[in-house]
């Protein structure tokens, strides 16, 4: 049984003080590539803010570098993902947040604002997790979802570059996709459903990239190509450039982020993607799905899984 848990103090913040903080290096890293040190809002603790402040300038350095995409692509990010929380019952936020709010409501760090933001949050997940041999000698196949490939990625050389999309986490995440394609054969095309750390929502338009759905500096393609339509149980569900759905759970924007929770909470909603069995949420026909879990410290997660053999079969027929 793979188990974690969280639950949360007030923000990020760190409760033990006697001891060398395992992000310092990536804090002090973000002030000497440009951040302005200090905090940015005074409601904030020191960690939220830093965290914060790293993802703003991420964003901030990707406006500049591709003026192709704009502020308006993150706030429909947000947008998609508070619209798809409605068919969640276990999100902490389970509302349709104008994009007017979205842009404007409590400004966090330009350009991140509050809905932009994943709430803290308690929870908690789980796991089973088991060989073929004991799935088969329990008749288990109707059920048990495969993990074809993962791969984790720490920080690399290039996190304590120049860019403060690498120190969040975008070229380990790059990297550890690539891998996991390469292991299991199939490729983002493959793919059919979703889950990403969207911490913030501009997080979510770099997954695009580093998980390669789009080129570099055309993930914003998917969302203004987005298509809404209405799965075979009437849940509202996005389908980005008309192919993909990420985070059909409302992403961490409205789950909010237990963070010990996080990465197995992702793992269930895919499970039950491929099962068949996530109701309002469901994209019809899910066969492949992938996941992206990150932590500041710093490490990624890229998992591709399967739908059940059984169900494979079936669909063949």
């Amino acid at each position: 049984m793979a188990l974690g848990f969280e639950k949360m103090e007030r923000g990020l913040s760190e409760k033990y003080t006697d001891r060398t903080s395992p992000v310092k290096r990536h804090m002090d890293h973000m002030v000497d590539i440009g951040a302005e040190p200090g905090l940015i809002q005074p409601r904030l603790n020191q960690m939220t803010s830093d965290v914060v402040k790293l993802y703003a300038y991420a964003a901030r350095e990707y406006l500049k570098k591709y003026p192709y995409a704009t502020l308006d692509d993150m706030v429909e990010i947000s947008y998609k993902n508070h619209k798809q929380s409605v068919n969640n019952p276990k999100a902490a936020l389970q509302r349709i947040v104008s994009r007017e709010d979205i842009k404007t409501k409590i400004p966090l760090c330009d350009p991140i604002t509050f809905w932009m933001s994943a709430p803290t949050a308690d929870g908690g997940a789980a796991a089973i997790v088991c060989n073929e041999d004991f799935v088969v000698a329990n008749n288990l196949q109707h059920h048990a979802v495969e993990i074809i490939a993962q791969h984790m990625v720490t920080d690399m050389e290039s996190s304590f570059g120049r860019s403060f999309q690498d120190l969040s986490g975008y070229g380990m995440a790059k990297e550890a996709a690539k891998r996991c394609y390469q292991d299991s054969g199939f490729t983002a095309d493959d793919v059919d459903v979703l889950e990403v750390h969207d911490c913030f929502s501009c997080n979510e338009l770099f997954m695009y990239e580093a998980l390669q759905l789009a080129q570099e500096g055309k993930g914003v393609d998917l969302i203004r190509n987005g298509k809404w339509i209405k799965n075979k149980n009437g849940g509202d569900i996005c389908k980005l450039g008309g192919k993909w759905v990420v985070n059909p759970s409302g992403g961490l924007e409205s789950k909010g982020h237990p963070i010990g929770a996080t990465g197995l909470a992702q793992c269930a909603e895919l499970v039950s993607q491929l099962r068949g069995t996530a109701k309002l949420k469901q994209v019809d026909g899910a066969k492949i799905a992938l996941q992206h879990n990150f932590g500041i410290g710093g490490a990624a997660v890229v998992t591709m899984y399967r739908r059940p053999e059984i169900l494979q079969k079936q669909s063949k027929l």
